[in-house]
């Protein structure tokens, strides 16, 4: 039999009718707070952005928001960013730090393009602050579980959040989630590690790609035996040991290991450690995931021996394994699965300790 009151009880939520006005409002009183680290701040277009401003006029229905209550009663915006953020910068630039809107791409009414929020007249300024968008508040007192799921499972309109966008989110509806993100974030930015993954595409970053492979290097580190061949799964799985079932992470030890591997990496192999080689033996491309994973495995379980070991010898090991028919089989076709996961990783880790066919 189905547990009807323990349904209820799992997650308590509001509904409540803000309008644009209030939300701005809120936002300078910091009594709702835009977090923008953690998802890209405008990854609409100006023309997204104006057609929303454009929407409101027309009174077309807008999606809700979703806020979640912390321990101090404050709001956090969780989803709805893009949203929120375009009418507020519309409203009062300077509120979110962004330059002024200027409207543009507007279809319906085309005589909407070329203004400002100070162009209109009074009675299509208050328009837009009267205009209400419905908001769920995700109380403190819910489930924390539940909480994160309802999070990831979120699909409202506009730009899909990334993987690890979602993660970023989502672990903040988890007690001590904010300081692993936090966590992330600044091993994300140490020196060596932008460094030697400097060929991640500048767009792949702007989806946080950057925090995924730090979550993936701890997930290579600690939660092989969890890789089932999917990655976002396993990622997800891996962040939830961490935050849910208090697995082991210690901050502190696990950031001092990191840096201490990237700055190892960055010295010797610089932007070339996870990139393919060419004839010439140069170093060629952007980032591959799978290199990144077999060259961070071998790093886990030697560093210490590969500190030993001349960094000449180490970069033409390098290129060995990587354009070795063995390592070509474990990155192709069904790279995903879970040998070739585990074999590409002894393979890299067999060249550099000398141990490979040269």
């Amino acid at each position: 039999m189905i547990d009807e009151e323990r349904l209820e009880s799992e997650i308590s939520t509001d509904a409540v009718d803000f309008s644009f006005g209030e939300l701005l409002n809120l936002h300078r009183d910091k009594e709702i707070v835009i977090r923008p680290e953690y998802q890209r701040l405008f990854r609409w277009s100006n023309e997204q952005r104006s057609r929303l401003i454009e929407s409101v006029l027309l009174r077309l229905p807008i999606p809700p928001i979703f806020l979640v209550e912390n321990e101090d009663g404050v709001l956090e915006l969780i989803d709805g960013l893009q949203r929120t953020s375009s009418v507020l910068q519309f409203l009062d630039h300077t509120a979110i730090g962004e330059p002024e809107l200027v409207l543009t791409g507007c279809d319906i009414i085309a005589s909407l393009n070329g203004q400002r929020f100070d162009d209109f007249s009074t009675t299509l300024k208050l328009k837009v602050k009267r205009t209400p968008i419905r908001a769920i508040i995700i109380k403190k007192s819910g489930n924390q579980f539940v909480k994160y799921e309802m999070f990831k499972r979120l699909n409202t309109g506009g730009s899909l959040l990334s993987a690890q966008e979602i993660r970023n989110c989502s672990s903040r509806m988890i007690e001590g989630g904010e300081n692993f993100y936090s966590a992330l974030q600044r091993m994300a930015e140490h020196e060596s590690f932008v460094s030697a993954t400097s060929r991640l595409p500048s767009a792949d970053k702007e989806k946080r790609a950057n925090e995924e492979l730090v979550l993936r290097f701890f997930a290579v580190k600690n939660y092989k035996e969890g890789f089932k061949g999917n990655i976002e799964e396993w990622l997800d799985n891996y962040m939830e040991s961490i935050l849910l079932s208090n697995g082991p992470f210690e901050i502190e030890s696990e950031e001092a290991l990191f840096n201490e591997s990237f700055d190892f990496i960055d010295s010797v192999f610089s932007d070339a450690a996870f990139v393919r080689y060419n004839d010439h033996g140069e170093p060629t491309g952007r980032l591959a995931p799978a290199y990144f994973e077999a060259v961070i495995g071998t790093v886990n379980d030697e560093l210490a021996a590969l500190k030993a070991i001349e960094p000449e010898q180490l970069v033409e090991r390098l290129k060995t394994a990587f354009g070795s028919e063995e390592f070509k089989a474990s990155t192709g076709p069904g790279a995903n699965t879970n040998p070739k996961f585990h074999s590409r990783i002894e393979i890299v880790k067999q060249h550099l300790l000398g141990n490979g066919n040269n």
